[in-house]
């Protein structure tokens, strides 16, 4: 009878988690309830989030906002209005490992319990958004970036993605 009771614990906790889910990576409290995901950003914080590194998709098929390192090109890019739009002068793929493994399954989605769009990392919320990891000039801190890092800059206030190469800007 105990285990029936822990397992509908459980099981409502997970049920409950997967409608409001909203996440914190490195902590333990999310800033603001408006945030599906969010970093650990305290002060000196070098580590940004990653973009997959592709050889591109094709267009049309695929969910406006999806970000990439896209190796043909070296850029990264943003899916809008159904174009890829670089956000990236063309940079550098060569420290890219690529990983040739077949994928399994759709990818995990936070913030609702299905999804539309496939990938790996699906974030789907009506009234939420992710946080990005927030660095203070990332071009001084951060001393190995990887080609598709992407953070918040707290010093220029403005989007920042590095190429392989170079930092580039977004405000």
């Amino acid at each position: 009878m105990k285990n029936i009771r822990n397992i509908s614990i459980i099981a409502a906790l997970i049920v409950f988690n997967s409608s409001f889910a909203q996440i914190a990576i490195g902590k333990q409290i999310i800033d603001g309830g408006s945030t599906v995901l969010d970093f650990d950003n305290v002060s000196g914080n070098t580590k940004g989030l990653i973009l997959p590194a592709t050889s591109g998709f094709s267009t049309g098929s695929l969910a406006n906002g999806t970000f990439i390192f896209d190796v043909t090109d070296n850029k990264v890019k943003v899916y809008e209005n159904d174009v890829w739009k670089s956000l990236s002068d063309a940079g550098n793929s060569s420290a890219v490992v690529v990983n040739n493994s077949a994928e399994t399954g759709k990818g995990v989605i936070m913030g609702d319990s299905t999804s539309p769009a496939d990938g790996v990392l699906v974030l789907e919320s009506q009234n939420k958004a992710m946080i990005l990891p927030k660095i203070a000039a990332p071009h001084l801190n951060v001393k190995n970036p990887y080609p598709g890092m992407i953070c918040y800059d707290t010093t220029s206030k403005t989007l920042a993605v590095f190429d392989g190469s170079v930092w580039n800007y977004w405000k």
